[in-house]
């Protein structure tokens, strides 16, 4: 399989990088040029597209609505669901208004974004009865850590989920200890937000860390095309960097060509240690 491709458990094929729309339809102001950045993204080949009803209350799904209108077919699209709303027919509304604001008839792939109080059967049983209904094509979940994915696993109609999308990135890897392993082993691919580290210190400070600038320096690329390329560097991982800019998006999707040796790899652990125990799911 090509580098720049991840398979779903149903074989469906994905690249390995996407578009986020975290922080996406904030400001009216923006809204002409995400719009743009999100069809450079589809252009060139970054078909993969997620969002949730949580961001902007609603307004991200109405930018990817702008977006992929006229186009619907070019686009794979990922939407979550507020916990609260995972059931029952809390979870057949928000489905809907997700629909009506991303102005399509399906969502390819739905996600838990976060576990609440709801049990996990009735979220896997009105999963399967939006599949059934043709208003979300597949299910997956978010933020669940090895117990939760596990518990998921031994329930009812609980291996069909497609994906899990969690908090990764080179300066927090705890999912290396037992999750990550736990879903390649149950192949089950992982989705990595804010795969550049979340906007504010901590990506400035991976922006500016003088071993990073050298490696990347090395390769003729960016730091955030380095930390891209690190994030795919395996099998059944797939990054979804939010790019609000068409230049943005174009160096994203040049970094899923991007292969670093070995001791490159080795290099960056140097910088940034993987975990050696148990550690919390990060989530921001």
């Amino acid at each position: 399989m090509d580098k720049r491709m991840v398979v779903l458990p149903d074989n469906t094929v994905l690249p390995t990088i996407g578009l986020g729309t975290w922080y996406m339809g904030e400001r009216n102001s923006d809204t002409a040029q995400e719009v743009r950045a999100l069809q450079a993204g589809v252009d060139t080949g970054l078909r993969l597209i997620d969002t949730a009803e949580m961001y902007a209350d609603g307004g991200a799904e109405r930018v990817v609505g702008k977006a992929i209108a006229g186009r619907r077919d070019d686009v794979f699209l990922v939407s979550k669901v507020y916990p609260w709303n995972a059931g029952g027919q809390k979870a057949i509304e928000a489905c809907e208004g997700s629909l009506k604001r991303l102005g399509t008839d399906h969502i390819d792939l739905w996600l838990l974004h976060w576990r609440g109080n709801i049990p996990l059967e009735e979220t896997v049983r009105v999963m399967e009865h939006l599949v059934k209904q043709g208003k979300i094509k597949r299910w997956g979940v978010s933020n669940l850590d090895t117990s939760d994915m596990q518990e998921l696993w031994n329930i009812q109609g609980g291996k069909a989920c497609m994906v899990n999308q969690v908090l990764y990135h080179l300066a927090s890897r705890g999912i290396e200890y037992d999750l990550l392993p736990w879903c390649n082993t149950h192949q089950i691919p992982v989705m990595a937000y804010s795969p550049l580290a979340q906007a504010g210190r901590l990506r400035r400070g991976l922006a500016q860390h003088s071993g990073l600038q050298k490696v990347a320096a090395e390769l003729g690329i960016t730091v955030m095309q380095l930390l891209l390329a690190w994030v795919i560097r395996q099998p059944g991982v797939m990054a979804i960097p939010k790019a609000s800019s068409v230049e943005h998006v174009h160096q994203n999707a040049q970094a899923a060509s991007i292969v670093l040796t070995k001791e490159q790899c080795e290099l960056l652990d140097s910088f940034f240690a993987p975990p050696e125990h148990k550690m919390p799911l990060d989530m921001v």
